[in-house]
């Protein structure tokens, strides 16, 4: 038997290479082949299963401040995590953010950075923005925005929000008042005109271009295209083949609700393993209870108790695979 471990990170207490890795190990155990392959959807920890940072920028930070962020690039590809210089976790949260300062210029010259490095394709990972300026910061801080035109400029992302519905549904978490919102609506409005003229792109009419506070929209008007996080994820680590030549795969996240099945992580194992026809178990720390998925699923809290699931995640992520794979057995 052949297993492959593809779970998403546990926000908080387990990233997906150690989710992976506590699986691989309850394998290893029983003598049984297991192929590691940890996984993301276009946000935070998408760099990291993308083989990690291995060039650090200095660059502007949300509300100016120069930030160091991480990013990669390797055989010609780059890969930026706009969290990394444009993310609300650097401002100190909701609480300490300007949003109608926050910029995303730090994000726009990792771009720029990685066209001078010589970067033939450009993934850029959204997800935990401190923004709301419609990615206009990353579009000025591209000098000759012409050479992205020449590399593949792709943009991930897990969200189907419109361009000018950005402030409203993401706003509040950046710390926006609805006096904020207000302005910063308007403001998107406005940019929406803009790029139609200067770049010939419509942004109403792109699926997405809300995410990031717009920045989607923004990079989209250079030229970028929009596609599901996960999607860029499995094709950059060959997720298909792998998912053909295993027997049993286990996925998993920190919690199964509704919205695992609207382009995250579990809800596209499942349909992989379903297109496969491979016997899929999720692992996540607990689950909306009003749920039935059609795969089996270990619930962590249920299994051991939530100070165990929370506190020692990893051993219980083993248990749980080791147990599994005996009843199999």
């Amino acid at each position: 038997m052949r297993v492959l471990a593809a779970l998403d990170k546990f926000r908080g207490t387990a990233t997906a290479q150690e989710a992976c890795a506590a699986v691989g190990h309850a394998c290893w155990e029983l003598g049984i082949d297991c192929d590691e392959a940890p996984l993301a959807d276009g946000g935070e920890g998408t760099l990291d299963v993308l083989g990690g940072p291995n060039r650090t920028s200095k660059v502007t930070g949300p509300l100016g401040d120069i930030v160091e962020a991480q990013w990669r690039l390797s055989r010609d590809v780059a890969v930026i995590e706009m969290a990394r210089a444009s993310g609300l976790q650097l401002v100190g949260g909701a609480e300490r953010n300007d949003p109608i300062a926050a910029s995303t210029t730090g994000t726009g010259e990792l771009i720029d950075q990685a066209l001078d490095a010589g970067a033939k394709k450009i993934i850029v990972c959204l997800g935990g923005s401190a923004t709301t300026d419609g990615g206009y910061g990353a579009v000025r801080a591209i000098h000759a925005p012409a050479r992205l035109k020449a590399v593949e400029f792709l943009v991930a992302c897990d969200v189907t929000t419109p361009f000018t519905k950005a402030a409203q549904v993401f706003g509040p978490q950046k710390g926006a008042t609805l006096r904020h919102i207000a302005l910063l609506t308007g403001r998107l409005e406005r940019l929406q005109q803009i790029y139609a003229e200067q770049y010939g792109i419509d942004v109403s009419t792109i699926e997405g271009a809300g995410a990031a506070g717009g920045l989607a929209g923004g990079l989209a008007a250079l030229g970028a295209t929009l596609v599901p996080g996960f999607d860029v994820v499995a094709e950059e680590i060959d997720l298909d083949t792998r998912a053909e030549n295993c027997d049993v795969i286990f996925t998993g996240e920190g919690f199964l609700d509704a919205q695992s099945f609207d382009g995250k992580v579990v809800g596209s194992m499942y349909d992989l393993a379903l297109h496969k026809k491979k016997k899929l178990c999720a692992i996540v720390g607990d689950a909306d209870a009003t749920l039935a998925p059609p795969f089996s699923v270990l619930n962590l809290v249920q299994l051991f108790g939530n100070d165990t699931a929370m506190n020692r995640t990893l051993f219980s992520i083993e248990q749980a695979a080791l147990g599994y794979l005996k009843k199999m057995n």
